[in-house]
Formats: structure tokens, C-alpha cells, sequence
């Protein structure tokens, strides 16, 4: 099995591009989905969630009321930092268990903030970055009913192009047309066929 780490800022693209993968034969885990799922209302993570934050990040509903935990953790670094030491543990469990469930021979996990350290932790063998201007992304994020301010805020939040960089073993560039991006996936989807895992 080669498994891919997918990553890219915010408007970047990356969804795109993993069911772009996964249309060419890829099994695709997406992270942020992940993380949704365990802090589910009634999971331990929410209540962890809640124990840290207090109740008032919970919502009407009984679940976490995420415009409410963003306001705290994208205006703080402290903050942020706590919201990942306890779900980025639970998420990494889950991204393990399924993936050594799958029979696929290429699994590719979109995970939105790489480190060194976590592409060691996930044990990725290659790791592959989506690519955008700031102004491209600021605007798909727009587009898809964030205020701008709030993705300017949680763009500045994440690591910056250059550290991004700095991780991956190649960078597909996505600020054209729909069939250019098809083109570079096609030619991205060449490469991950010739890498062998631990490459």
C-alpha cells in the first residue's frame, strides 16, 4: 500500500483534487471529515471538548457550536493549540483504523495541516501539496459562504506556503481552469503509480 498525505491551505483546492484521485481508482480518507465525526454530539471528544471550552461552544442542539469554537481558537494560538491536543489524537486513531481496513494499493488521507512531525506520525509515504495564491483561495473560501475576514483569520492560523513546502514531496499548482487541474492530476496520478511504498 502507498499511502499519500494531501494537503493544502484553506481554498486551495485539496477536496478537488481528492476526488480527483479517488475518480482515478484512489481510496480517500478526508481528515476534516474525521474530525467531525468524533466530536459528534454525545462522543467523548465533544464532552472533552465542552470540559475545555465550557458550555459556551455548545449548541441549542446539544452539539459543538463550531462558529463559536472558531471565534475562540483562529484568534488565539493557545486556544487553537488546546482544541488540537485533544482532537488530533482521536482523528489520527480513527485515519489508522481505517486505513488498515482498506485493501486499497493507493490511499490518499486529505489532511489540512501537515507537519513533519505528523507526516511521521501518520507514516506517510509520499505527501503531496495542493497549491493557490492567497487571493484565489480567500475567494473559493468566499465563494463558499465564509466572510472573508474569517478565512483571511484561519488562512494566517495555518502554516505558511513556504513551511507547507518544506514537508512535501511534490506540489501541484490549482489556480486554472478545471481541465488544467485535470491535466495535472492526471500527470500526479502517473507519478504515485511509479513511487513504491517508503520511496
Amino acid at each position: 500500500m502507498l499511502l499519500v498525505g494531501l494537503s493544502g491551505s484553506l481554498g486551495s483546492g485539496k477536496s478537488t483534487v481528492g476526488r480527483a484521485l479517488e475518480a482515478r481508482g484512489a481510496a480517500v480518507i478526508d481528515t476534516d471529515q474525521v474530525a467531525r465525526e468524533v466530536v459528534a454530539p454525545g462522543s467523548a471528544g465533544a464532552q472533552a471538548v465542552f470540559d475545555h471550552f465550557g458550555q459556551g461552544v455548545r449548541g441549542a442542539d446539544g452539539a459543538i457550536d463550531r462558529p463559536a469554537l472558531a471565534a475562540i481558537v483562529f484568534a488565539d494560538p493557545a486556544p487553537r493549540a488546546a482544541l488540537e491536543a485533544i482532537t488530533h489524537p482521536l482523528v489520527h486513531r480513527e485515519v489508522a483504523r481505517r486505513v488498515a481496513g482498506l485493501g486499497h494499493s493507493l490511499v490518499v488521507v486529505e489532511i489540512p495541516l501537515l507537519t513533519t512531525a505528523n507526516r511521521d506520525l501518520y507514516g506517510f509515504d509520499v505527501v503531496v501539496l495542493v497549491e493557490t495564491g492567497p487571493d484565489v483561495a480567500v475567494r473559493r473560501a468566499v465563494e463558499r459562504g465564509m466572510a472573508e475576514d474569517d478565512a483571511r483569520a484561519r488562512m494566517a492560523a495555518q502554516p505558511t506556503a513556504a513551511q507547507r513546502r518544506q514537508v512535501a514531496d511534490r506540489t501541484l499548482v490549482n489556480d486554472g481552469t478545471r481541465a488544467r487541474l485535470e491535466i495535472a492530476v492526471d500527470e500526479l496520478w502517473g507519478w504515485l503509480q511509479q513511487q513504491s511504498p517508503h520511496a
